[in-house]
């Protein structure tokens, strides 16, 4: 569970301090969005508890790896998917400016 303590540092304006626990451990850190700071140490916080639930292990070192590696895997079929999808449109507006240059040729061609 995660709170907001409040606290403000001199960094900056929107700088505070937000009191997350992530497996029943807290911490305090630094940010301009509290409201983020908290969602992502939510997210952590159930990746870990869902491990230690998965593989019964409760040494928080390794819990924090596994989460990790989990999380990064997310990340890597994200970006992947994100390629793909990239490559897809690329093909796509060639084929479509192919097509569009074919079209232009048949009319100077008839014109």
């Amino acid at each position: 569970m995660a709170t907001v303590t409040g606290q403000s540092f001199p960094q900056g304006a929107n700088a505070g301090s937000v009191r997350v626990e992530i497996f029943d451990m807290a911490y305090n850190l630094r940010g301009s969005d509290a409201e983020y700071i908290i969602g992502l140490a939510d997210y952590v916080d159930s990746k870990m508890r869902a491990v230690a639930e998965a593989t019964g292990t409760i040494d928080t070192g390794r819990l924090a790896v596994l989460a990790a590696l989990n999380i990064a895997d997310e990340l890597h079929l994200v970006r992947r998917g994100q390629e793909m999808g990239t490559t897809d449109y690329r093909k796509r507006t060639l084929e479509l400016a192919t097509a569009l240059d074919e079209v232009l040729l048949d009319e100077r061609k008839a014109g």
